[in-house]
């Protein structure tokens, strides 16, 4: 009887325990304006720029250029936009920047950033995507394991800046 008492006992304690616990919310990341007079913006602001927003390049974790960068292009680049492709978290939006018919810099223009998750995958998958298009100059890459929507949004517009270009 003794053992009953005490393990009803201790289980309602666990589970008053277990009940009571918050765990912190972590921060939201907030992008830093490289370009510029030096300020922040948040990345939910970063996230809706577009093609025309003035080539100011933004940076978030993960250190993959956010914005546009036909503002700051070097003699002999172009820049070429990928259309919007809209993924099941949100629109991948990407932007090319060519020297020579060689893919030199690739920004995004628009994430998914609905949720801190979403901004997690960004800047988990975007800097592995971006390296893995400046290595194979073209649109067959791999997915990254873990952002199976965000990578396959950015190959569909990474595919359609290709085919813009030529």
């Amino acid at each position: 009887m003794r053992r009953v008492i005490l393990a009803v006992t201790g289980t309602i304690a666990g589970l008053v325990a277990l009940l009571s616990f918050k765990s912190h919310v972590p921060s939201i990341p907030v992008a830093a304006t490289t370009g510029g007079s030096g300020g922040s913006s948040s990345s939910s602001a970063a996230s809706s720029s577009s093609s025309s927003s003035g080539g100011q390049t933004t940076t978030v974790p993960g250190e993959f250029p956010q914005g546009s960068l036909a503002g700051k292009l070097s003699a002999g680049e172009t820049a070429v936009d990928g259309n919007a492709a809209n993924t099941a978290y949100g629109p991948v939006q990407i932007q090319l920047i060519e020297q020579n018919s060689k893919i030199v810099k690739v920004a995004v223009l628009v994430q998914p950033a609905n949720t801190l998750h979403d901004i997690q995958i960004g800047a988990f998958a975007f800097p592995k995507l971006i390296s893995e298009t400046l290595a194979a100059q073209d649109g067959k890459i791999d997915a990254v394991s873990g952002a199976s929507y965000t990578s396959a949004g950015y190959i569909a517009s990474l595919q359609s800046a290709l085919d813009k270009r030529a």
